[in-house]
């Protein structure tokens, strides 16, 4: 990881265990990569440029970090035959006519020319180079499919809904929605993908293929906001913003994002343990806590 999202306070509870340890680096960085490759028996290869933000205001780092930190992965863990999970993400799907969305949906992404799309278009491309990797070069793989992820220790910097939503109802802030608020998204609790993405690395079944991952539980980004202000118990007001006011002209909001995950939990026989009270709880704890 190279914190440049992150902290390494994240990981410090991590640090007593003898079976852990971080090396501070980029993916862009092929000695690392290779270095690090050559020791692993496994690379879940999570690194990206995240936040809707980020994306938007930094269009060309968001493409060579993924396209070039992908290459790279693929091409070291290639050497020696490393299986590599890849993590994508849902935004590849675009504007999905067809929910839920289905891997083997047609992708619909927008223009090329708008900033908002190149983290779609550079996640299409790594799982396009990995597929690659795999029926050229032999490499053991699966692609992920993220459907937003979230959990304890999240920023909220960079436009993350949930983690921006608690500290604001915490500190009693209004909670700023964009637009009307009847976008709906699907939340999963980082515990529920983190034993999905293991759970796809150990069955030979997944290799070669790309899965949906995440929850079916829709929720509106208006009742989402309502629920974190009651589990905080907060005063906050919930203020409208309007799509102009937040973001640069031509943004392209996806009013809709759920996945279809039958693929992934008919194979692994696994599925979503916490639902979005208990997700907003665990972010709210550890907000407040620390726990």
């Amino acid at each position: 990881d190279n914190l440049s999202t992150g902290t390494i306070d994240n990981v410090e509870h991590l640090e007593k265990h003898s079976n852990f340890s971080m090396t501070i680096g980029s993916v862009m960085d092929t000695q690392a990569v290779s270095r690090l490759t050559r020791k692993a028996d496994v690379v879940f290869h999570l690194a990206a440029v995240v936040g809707v933000d980020l994306v938007i205001a930094n269009p060309l780092c968001t493409i060579e970090t993924s396209v070039v930190g992908t290459k790279n992965i693929l091409r070291c863990a290639a050497k020696q035959r490393t299986p590599v999970l890849l993590a994508s993400s849902s935004e590849v799907y675009g504007n999905a006519s067809r929910l839920p969305s289905a891997e083997s949906d047609t992708l619909a992404l927008g223009r090329t020319a708008c900033p908002r799309w190149s983290y779609a278009f550079s996640k299409a491309i790594d799982e396009a180079l990995a597929f690659a990797y795999h029926s050229e070069r032999g490499l053991p793989l699966v692609v992920a499919r993220l459907f937003n992820t979230v959990g304890p220790r999240q920023t909220g910097r960079y436009g993350m809904v949930l983690p921006r939503f608690v500290r604001r109802a915490l500190s009693g802030d209004p909670l700023l929605v964009y637009g009307d608020g009847r976008q709906t998204r699907s939340f999963t609790h980082v515990d529920d993908t983190v034993r999905m993405l293991v759970a796809l690395m150990d069955e030979p079944k997944a290799h070669g293929d790309v899965f949906n991952v995440g929850s079916s539980q829709q929720v509106q980004i208006i009742e989402l906001a309502k629920l974190v202000r009651s589990r905080a118990n907060s005063a906050s007001e919930i203020q409208l913003i309007p799509y102009t006011e937040a973001h640069p002209e031509g943004f392209a909001e996806i009013k809709h994002r759920v996945p279809d995950t039958s693929k992934a939990t008919s194979l692994t026989r696994i599925h979503p343990s916490m639902e979005i009270r208990a997700i907003v709880d665990s972010v709210i704890a550890w907000a407040t806590t620390g726990e």
